[in-house]
């Protein structure tokens, strides 16, 4: 490491005409010692050879020595338990200084500067940018990052995840922004590009082979442990960060890619261009635009696909959220077909509901009809019980009902009260007041509760009691009552009025 010149001028004057040693130069001026020896090396004296002092690591240097050959990136923590284990005394601090001098060094690596032609080739990686909060979700933001190699035009736009849907729409959009595309794409060793490698033996995920077979380019993964030959994606995510996303307000994750479409029109692209220092970027890319593969007259399928099954609820499941269904469709095997603005809900190729997609947790997406239906479904299933019951009850209750819907009347208000009727008064009873007010052309029925009510009377019956029975009855202790008060109210007392000791105890 350099030292400043001033300090280098004192060393040189301590030694040559102050005649101080090299320790105590070292000591005066608050340096290492092997700097000193340096600078004067530098100016023509040979080094100082200090005498070796003997260190209690010395015994064990040929284990640690031939151990680090054979295994290099041995930590010093494992060597120090096993130089204990041989009977070292030592601490921990000086060892570890000693292996980091003995353990071998790797030699520094020159690398070439990797020059593409215009058109040839751009280079594609994802970029972690922390979290958004949505609704109740906490989703990760992936930056999906695609730099054409020669112009440097980037490409750059925000998902919530980095799968494969997304990974696809990345592509297709960008090819989409730059209205062409390069003849080779370059990958790492991303899970969405590369399912398995052994070696040069290289297995490609088949849905990027799709994809590039559509718009006819090649992929190509990039050496392992090689981050230079994708290094231009890299720095651009790099300048990203710095230049684009640091300090940056947005509100929604539509407004955050409007303005990476901007920024990437702009700033970005009025930057100079590496490959050729007299152009910008956007100057470059409209040269290398000629030279880009043209786009098929379809863009490649995007959607995602996911079987789901709703069960006793009319809602299915997708991305956290639930999607009502029509309640038809409950407990059969469907699927979705969903992008990024709408969620499709198919049974085989039919779509059976549409709605917007949301990206928070636990929401319920529905649509009014979906649960109208349902509730008119269980509501006329309730009506048609109470009329199949009039109507065992009674032959004359489906004429009753018929004329009182022919006059406007709620059929389900009129089946709820000559089910009352029926409960209070009895089948043979109802039967005879309906007959009577279809006669009478009344079909009310406050009609029918006005005939049964005058035959009550006729035949000097009590009134109907209205007893409501709680579905859960607890069990309770009575006490006896005292039945000679009942018996003086129907005259079965004495004359007199007084009570036997049997009935006061009865």
């Amino acid at each position: 490491m350099a030292i400043a010149k001033d300090i280098e001028a004192k060393i040189l004057r301590y030694h040559f005409v102050e005649k101080w040693r090299t320790g105590t130069i070292a000591t005066q001026l608050g340096i290492h010692h092997s700097t000193v020896d340096r600078v004067l090396a530098q100016a023509g004296l040979p080094k100082v050879e200090r005498t070796h002092r003997t260190s209690i690591i010395d015994p064990y240097l040929p284990f640690i020595i031939d151990t680090l050959r054979e295994f290099p990136t041995l930590t010093a923590a494992r060597l120090y338990e096993m130089a204990k284990q041989r009977g070292y005394p030592g601490g921990q601090s000086l060892f570890r200084q000693r292996i980091s001098e003995l353990r071998p060094r790797k030699l520094p690596e020159a690398y070439l500067r990797l020059k593409t032609l215009p058109g040839e080739q751009a280079q594609v990686d994802w970029g972690a940018f922390g979290t958004i909060q949505i609704g109740q979700a906490r989703r990760p933001l992936m930056a999906f990052v695609m730099v054409l190699s020669w112009s440097r035009q980037i490409f750059l736009r925000f998902y919530l995840n980095q799968q494969m849907e997304n990974f696809l729409r990345g592509h297709v959009a960008a090819f989409e922004a730059w209205q062409g595309l390069p003849k080779v794409l370059l990958y790492d060793n991303l899970k969405s590009a590369v399912l398995e490698r052994q070696g040069d033996a290289i297995r490609f995920h088949p849905t990027l082979l799709a994809l590039s077979a559509h718009y006819r380019f090649e992929p190509r993964p990039v050496a392992v442990a090689r981050g230079n030959e994708k290094g231009r994606v890299e720095r651009a995510i790099r300048y990203i960060r710095d230049n684009f996303f640091a300090g940056r307000h947005w509100q929604t994750l539509d407004e955050l890619n409007a303005q990476a479409d901007d920024w990437c029109q702009g700033v970005s692209a009025d930057r100079a261009c590496p490959e050729d220092t007299t152009l910008t970027v956007r100057e470059a890319f409209l040269q290398e635009q000629a030279s880009l593969l043209r786009l098929p007259d379809n863009p490649f399928a995007t959607h995602e696909r996911q079987p789901v099954r709703a069960a006793k609820t009319p809602y299915v499941r997708f991305d956290l959220n639930d999607y009502s269904i029509p309640h038809q469709h409950v407990q059969k095997p469907l699927s979705v077909s969903a992008n990024l603005a709408r969620v499709q809900i198919l049974e085989g190729d039919q779509c059976i509901a549409e709605h917007p997609r949301r990206f928070g947790k636990g929401e319920q997406i529905e649509q009014e009809i979906h649960i109208n239906a349902l509730w008119l479904e269980k509501t006329h299933a309730k009506l048609h019980r109470g009329q199949d019951r009039l109507s065992h009850a009674s032959s004359h209750a489906q004429t009753l009902l018929q004329l009182s819907a022919e006059r406007g009347h709620v059929i389900k208000t009129t089946v709820r009260l000559l089910n009352q009727l029926l409960d209070d008064y009895g089948r043979d009873e109802l039967h005879v007041a309906l007959g009577e007010a279809i006669d009478r052309q009344s079909p009310y029925p406050a009609a029918v509760q006005h005939v049964l009510e005058r035959r009550r009377d006729e035949q000097h019956r009590p009134p109907p009691l209205a007893v409501a029975v709680p579905a859960k009855v607890k069990h309770y202790s009575v006490k006896p009552a005292r039945l000679a008060d009942y018996d003086k109210l129907n005259g079965a007392g004495d004359d007199t009025g007084n009570e036997t000791g049997d009935d006061a105890d009865d």
